[in-house]
């Protein structure tokens, strides 16, 4: 291992570290990132489900991976949040000052959401198979979706990472971070994007979580790939694999830029 690789490693974990015992401080929000996906998925399925042609518990089975994808795409939100309450505060500059890889903090913090994601994503399930939904693929489909979302919620983290360092402000993060919630709502996570009119349904259909939610959907064994679709969604795994290489190499780099540069 290469003394740039070794030290990034070393730092990092020495962040991811910090930003555990940073969650672990503060329970409210950890237990409020756990809870949240599956109060929308009792919410969403039982409620929105009766209004759709779909049976409840087909809808529910259906729902419940658009809800794991919408979740994953939240990590622009806390990402964002955490690295402006960071920066608001004056602790990125006081990290800055540290003999570390200037990569090393935007990773850890990235990381350590990557394991809380990870962890959540565990009781998530369970009311999921509770409700009615089932892995009908085989489980190397299951364990490639679940591999496919957590590197979607690792590539909008670091886009969160990146946008908050650039607003330095927690209330400016926390409006913005709010409306992202419209990102789902623009894919078909929720609802199919058939019935949509044709410019809507381009739009959400080359929606990086249209996408994604397509892919965990047929490795999952939930449903089949739309036929008529946009190529990310006519060819799920391939077109989340390109947006999360090309989400991760765009904010990666001006994630870590933006880090080391600080104010100037």
């Amino acid at each position: 291992m290469s003394t740039v690789a070794h030290d990034l490693a070393h730092d990092g974990t020495a962040m991811l570290g910090r930003q555990l015992q940073r969650l672990r401080n503060n329970p409210g929000l950890l237990i409020l990132t756990q809870t949240m996906p599956v109060t929308m998925l009792l919410f969403f399925g039982y409620v929105f489900g009766s209004a759709l042609a779909m049976p409840g518990e087909e809808y529910r089975a259906f729902l419940v991976p658009g809800l794991l994808v919408a979740t994953a795409a939240n990590g622009l939100m806390t990402g964002m949040f955490q690295a402006a309450q960071d920066t608001h505060r004056g602790v990125t500059d006081r990290l800055r000052t540290l003999p570390v890889s200037r990569a090393a903090v935007p990773l850890g913090q990235a990381v350590a959401d990557l394991l809380v994601t990870a962890a959540g994503m565990v009781p998530f399930l369970l009311v999921g198979l509770a409700v009615g939904w089932r892995m009908e693929g085989s489980a190397p489909g299951a364990a490639g979706a679940v591999g496919l979302l957590l590197l979607f919620r690792f590539a909008t983290t670091w886009i969160g990472v990146f946008l908050g360092l650039l607003t330095r402000n927690e209330e400016a993060a926390g409006q913005l971070g709010g409306a992202t919630f419209i990102l789902p709502l623009l894919s078909n996570a929720y609802i199919p994007t058939e019935g949509l009119p044709g410019w809507l349904r381009t739009v959400a259909e080359w929606n990086p979580i249209s996408a994604v939610t397509t892919a965990l959907r047929d490795l999952f064994g939930n449903a089949p790939v739309p036929e008529g679709a946009a190529w990310p969604v006519a060819h799920p795994v391939a077109g989340s694999l390109a947006w999360c290489a090309v989400l991760l190499a765009v904010f990666v780099p001006l994630a870590v830029r933006r880090y080391a540069r600080g104010e100037d």
